[in-house]
């Protein structure tokens, strides 16, 4: 069910690609723009993880470099049953972090200095466990296709609001000229998170309770979400949108409309999940 998911959404995202296509450049513009989301597709699942890890600057570590994080790594990952991943730490304060790759043999997780800074073992255990629950029920691979898709989309738009301004609001009839612009530049990105949001809030839910019983401590996890929704609003991420719903808690800040528009589930819910979880653990 999550493979036909998957490939639904990730069909939808190429959609909009083209249909953006069509509007910039009519049917060649289209035919670009297929070929454009081909390439992407492919080249989103050989190089996608690298793209995301060398935009937040992380830095691969051996267990020399820390034994400690290593080897919890080591340990969940036997827990789990799965490969060792390559192990990251991005140098930033503000605490969070992510999985990444395209399927289990070639995974990566990644966590923040904040993040080490700011938990005891046993949550660092809940949130690591988390993220290799993505490694094993194959979301790190969608997660990542859908941060480089969706990052494209957004660079288009804003190309498209550059056009309408520059332009200033006129364009050829034939194909709805300025206002098709603007349709574009505003709708566009609103499109590509609601797909993020579809594709990413399940998923958060899955991973709560896969990582849950993967560590056998839940209270521990939704003790590690508690703090860092809390640090990373006082030292927020400087993260790019397309890419937000990587993360274990939503490194954008914001309130109303951007809760509303989060790609993360609500957090008392999370938790509230985890703490009746914990009674049949």
């Amino acid at each position: 069910m999550n493979t036909l998911k998957t490939a639904f959404f990730l069909t939808l995202l190429t959609l909009l690609l083209v249909f953006i296509g069509r509007l910039l450049g009519g049917n060649s513009g289209m035919i670009i723009a297929l070929v454009f989301a081909a390439i992407m597709n492919l080249g989103s699942y050989w190089f996608s993880d690298k793209i995301v890890l060398k935009m937040y600057r992380a830095q691969r570590i051996e267990e020399k470099n820390n034994p400690s994080l290593y080897s919890t790594v080591r340990h969940i990952a036997l827990q789990a049953n799965l490969p060792m991943p390559q192990v990251y730490i991005i140098p930033t304060d503000s605490p969070n972090a992510f999985a990444t790759g395209r399927n289990p043999q070639h995974a990566a997780v990644a966590v923040t200095s904040g993040i080490l800074r700011i938990l005891d073992k046993d949550e660092l255990e809940g949130v690591l466990s988390h993220e290799m629950a993505h490694i094993k029920n194959r979301d790190i691979l969608i997660g990542s296709v859908v941060a480089t898709i969706a990052g494209a989309i957004s660079m288009l738009a804003q190309m498209a609001q550059f056009a309408f301004i520059f332009a200033g609001g006129r364009g050829n009839r034939d194909r709805g000229g300025g206002l098709a612009t603007l349709f574009l530049a505003i709708v566009a990105p609103i499109a590509a998170l609601l797909i993020q949001m579809a594709i990413s809030r399940s998923r958060e839910y899955q991973a709560d309770d896969s990582g849950a019983r993967i560590s056998h401590k839940p209270l521990f996890l939704a003790s590690a979400l508690k703090k860092l929704s809390y640090a990373s609003r006082r030292v927020p991420l400087n993260a790019q949108p397309s890419t937000a719903h990587l993360f274990i808690v939503n490194p954008l800040s914001g309130g109303g409309l951007g809760n509303l528009f989060s790609t993360h589930p609500p957090l008392e819910e999370r938790i509230s999940r985890l703490e009746q979880l914990a009674k049949g653990v």
